[in-house]
């Protein structure tokens, strides 16, 4: 059944949840949209600042406004929105830390704290931190919102190590690939809450992906492997709409009617957190 009820954006409630299942794909999209970000950000900043806030500013809030436009979850408009959050992230991290003057020590914990607040105010309005409980309009604003924090947090995060502590992209790199393991190791292995572990294995999904993108990118005598940033930002679109399109095309990233708790807006008292790594539907 329709709901005639109009969300907080000005527009329809959701039908359906508007993020995508969390499957393999998901987490190879993102920490690709992760680097993409970061390489594009850098591309453009180092051409023209103007430009590049121009682009990070009116691409994202057109990103947005096409996503709240949806009713449902669309996997080009969804991972759209995803590559704009990546860039403008960056962009605002970059722009507290070399505008403030401020080091990587300092807008790291910020960038922290300010995770630390949306994921605290969601929980309080709403009761959960589910992603497959995306079904009303303010839930998916604070769902955003907690994207756009954890992509600052994960730039500044990522140049700390790199460039404050002087390990370099590719050590930072491995360093997060092996964070990134502990939680869906202990989601795994050791019962560790899903909704933690989906949340804490997506924080660090940026300075992973970031870490990436810079060791091939930037020059030698930054400890990279000096492919360029425009290179980089070229090949990581081109890997990006391929797998974009399959998964329009394939369509197994859509959550099924039962994984969502769409009415009322807080969850059921025996509401149970969604699986961190949910599996493929079989093939027909």
């Amino acid at each position: 059944m329709l709901r005639a009820s109009r969300g907080q954006a000005g527009g329809l409630e959701p039908l359906a949840a508007k993020v995508p299942e969390i499957t393999v794909l998901f987490w190879v999209l993102k920490i690709l949209t992760t680097g993409m970000g970061e390489a594009m950000s850098d591309f453009m900043g180092q051409h023209s600042v103007p430009i590049a806030g121009l682009v990070g500013v009116f691409g994202t809030a057109f990103a947005f406004r096409l996503q709240y436009r949806r009713r449902e979850y669309h996997a080009p408009t969804y991972w759209f929105t995803v590559m704009m959050v990546a860039i403008f992230g960056t962009m605002v991290a970059d722009g507290i830390k070399d505008g403030l003057g401020l080091s990587y020590a300092v807008t790291t914990p910020f960038f922290a704290a300010l995770v630390g607040i949306v994921f605290w105010r969601w929980q309080r309005s709403e009761g959960t931190l589910d992603i497959h409980t995306i079904t009303t309009r303010r839930r998916e604003t604070y769902y955003w919102a907690a994207v756009l924090a954890t992509f600052a947090l994960g730039t500044a995060a990522g140049d700390l190590t790199a460039i404050t502590l002087n390990w370099g992209f590719f050590a930072s790199a491995i360093l997060f690939g092996g964070i990134i393991a502990l939680p869906m190791l202990g989601w795994w292995r050791f019962g560790l809450n899903p909704v933690v572990a989906f949340w804490a294995a997506y924080v660090v999904t940026r300075p992973l992906g970031a870490s990436f993108a810079d060791w091939f990118s930037k020059p030698h005598l930054q400890t990279g492997l000096g492919l360029g940033d425009g290179t980089v930002s070229a090949i990581e679109l081109v890997l990006f709409i391929a797998l974009v399109t399959y998964t329009a095309i394939r369509k197994n990233d859509i959550q099924g009617p039962g994984d969502g708790d769409p009415q009322p807006p807080r969850p059921r008292a025996d509401h149970q957190p969604q699986g961190f790594l949910r599996p493929q539907p079989a093939e027909g």
